[in-house]
């Protein structure tokens, strides 16, 4: 079951349980979702959603990081008045071993490829 939100700043993320494949590969299949990911995995924290210099609307943005929070990709936690985004690397690896990297490989080689 989801974690409930506990005040309008406490958001809703899935337990490790209830992460599913489908919704992670979902969660990875756009380019722009696939790209804040990128981003968090190059670095050891946490980024702000001002961080990211997406080429898209703010409420697109939005949508993308709530995707990725309700897949159990990331983790956001407001620190102060900032948004902070951290990949959930660990619960990800313990539920499909090698399926991040191996993704992140690839999406960092077809950057090379085409330009992006």
């Amino acid at each position: 079951m989801t974690s409930p939100a506990v005040s309008s700043r406490d958001l809703p993320h899935p337990v490790r349980d209830e992460i599913r494949l489908e919704g992670v590969l979902h969660a990875l299949s756009d380019p722009m979702r696939l790209r804040i990911v990128r981003e968090l995995a190059s670095v050891s924290g946490e980024l702000s959603c001002s961080d990211f210099e997406l080429p898209v609307t703010k409420s697109t943005t939005t949508h993308h990081f709530r995707v990725l929070r309700e897949s159990g990709v990331i983790r956001q936690v407001y620190r102060g008045t900032a948004k902070m985004n951290g990949l959930r690397r660990e619960d990800l690896d313990e539920l499909f071993p090698g399926l991040l990297d191996v993704l992140l490989d690839a999406a960092g080689r077809q950057a090379v490829r085409v330009g992006g």
